[in-house]
């Protein structure tokens, strides 16, 4: 025989103020502990979402990013050759050849400097990001000092909003405009001509090949071919694959520190639990001998204070989810470790995120309703009915 649930609700719904603070505490753990999984989730989806399963971001063998990159010309033209590789509505060859850089800017607000990548594009460029549109302004023209900005480069760096300019290799460039990328890590580029970007910064050849394949499937043909070629030292990468991996030394510091914290900060918060539970346990002895007078068993008993833990930890974590929901209303901007460049992104929840935050708020209210369950089930029915 089983105590009814309605019986454990009306329990804590008689301690108002000790079940709010309690669970008041594990969901500011929860909050925690979900923020920080959602911080990691954003920055993830944002490089992910970069990237495209058709294209192919071609780099040096060994490199970890563009910037570490380099190509020079005549590897570019015979990846460019090779089959394989889609063509435009123009019977061009959609591959554009480009020059990455970082540089550094002033932030608008704290003047700081930050790193920032410059990215040389080709017309193939545009056409293989669909996903970048110019919101205000207009693209720049092919041979001039002219430049867009993404729009998280454009809000947050000095000199990078349409009309202003923007100096770096010894040149002014104009900001003709302002893309979307659909918060993606392109929204913290800035974007101009591919040779332009060579002659001012004095490269003789590009840091990475972007192209898109004919058919998605037949990446391992491509790669084998760029292996094979003797005077190729190249690597080939999905590019969703591509800007994966550049958030995984990020992701992973954040998740690392993030899981710490919460779990110093839910030792307080079982501790917290463990004392309610405890409390409750030594004002409802004689409750506790009038159910096993009534023929409840010690295993009733103890499942029904730990019904009552738990549903602490569930009420938590609901608050706590609540509140990290809030956050996916912002953005932040933070160094990335492995590009060293300054990336703008957004927290995102998940299922995954919801799913871990309940099932910690769960064993916060299990670990803390134990021991105080335990003792409430070892109880003797004559000494719980002298006792009250």
């Amino acid at each position: 025989m089983t105590i009814p649930l309605s019986y454990i609700l009306r329990n804590l719904a008689a301690r108002r103020l000790t079940t709010a603070l309690t669970a008041g505490g594990m969901a500011l753990v929860v909050y925690v502990f979900a923020t920080v999984l959602m911080l990691a989730a954003g920055l993830e989806r944002t490089l992910v979402s970069t990237g495209s399963d058709d294209n192919v971001v071609v780099i040096r063998r060994g490199s970890q990013t563009e910037v570490q990159s380099g190509i020079d010309r005549r590897q570019a033209a015979i990846v460019e050759t090779l089959p394989g590789i889609a063509t435009g509505e123009d019977g061009r060859r959609l591959v554009s050849k480009e020059p990455v850089v970082l540089i550094s800017l002033a932030k608008r607000e704290s003047g700081k400097p930050s790193n920032v990548v410059i990215r040389g594009v080709t017309a193939e460029g545009y056409a293989l990001r669909p996903q970048v549109r110019v919101v205000v302004g207009r693209l720049p023209r092919p041979g001039t000092a002219e430049v867009v900005a993404g729009r998280s480069v454009a809000d947050g760096f000095r000199g990078a909003g349409l009309g202003e300019t923007v100096r770096f290799a010894t040149r002014d460039w104009t900001v003709v405009g302002v893309f979307d990328a659909g918060r993606t890590g392109f929204d913290s580029e800035i974007w101009g001509d591919a040779e332009q970007m060579l002659q001012a910064f004095r490269r003789t050849g590009y840091s990475s090949l972007v192209f898109r394949l004919a058919d998605a499937s037949r990446l391992d043909e491509m790669r084998a071919a760029i292996d094979a070629d003797p005077r190729l030292t190249l690597e080939a990468k999905r590019e969703t694959r591509f800007y994966a991996d550049q958030s995984e030394a990020l992701s992973k510091f954040i998740t690392y520190l993030g899981a710490s914290i919460s779990i110093i900060f839910s030792i307080g918060a079982v501790i917290g639990a463990m004392i309610t539970m405890y409390a409750s346990v030594a004002s409802r002895t004689g409750e506790i001998g009038t159910l096993r007078a009534l023929g409840f068993s010690r295993g009733a008993v103890l499942a029904a204070f730990l019904v009552e833990s738990l549903l602490l930890g569930l009420l938590g974590g609901i608050v706590g989810l609540a509140g990290a929901s809030t956050m996916q209303a912002f953005s932040i901007s933070t160094m990335n470790f492995q590009t060293f460049a300054e990336l703008a992104f957004s927290f995102a929840l998940t299922p995954a995120i919801v799913a871990a935050s309940l099932g910690f708020a769960l064993a916060m209210g299990f670990v803390g309703g134990f021991l105080p369950a335990a003792r409430a089930a070892r109880m003797k029915i004559v000494d719980a009915l002298r006792a009250a």
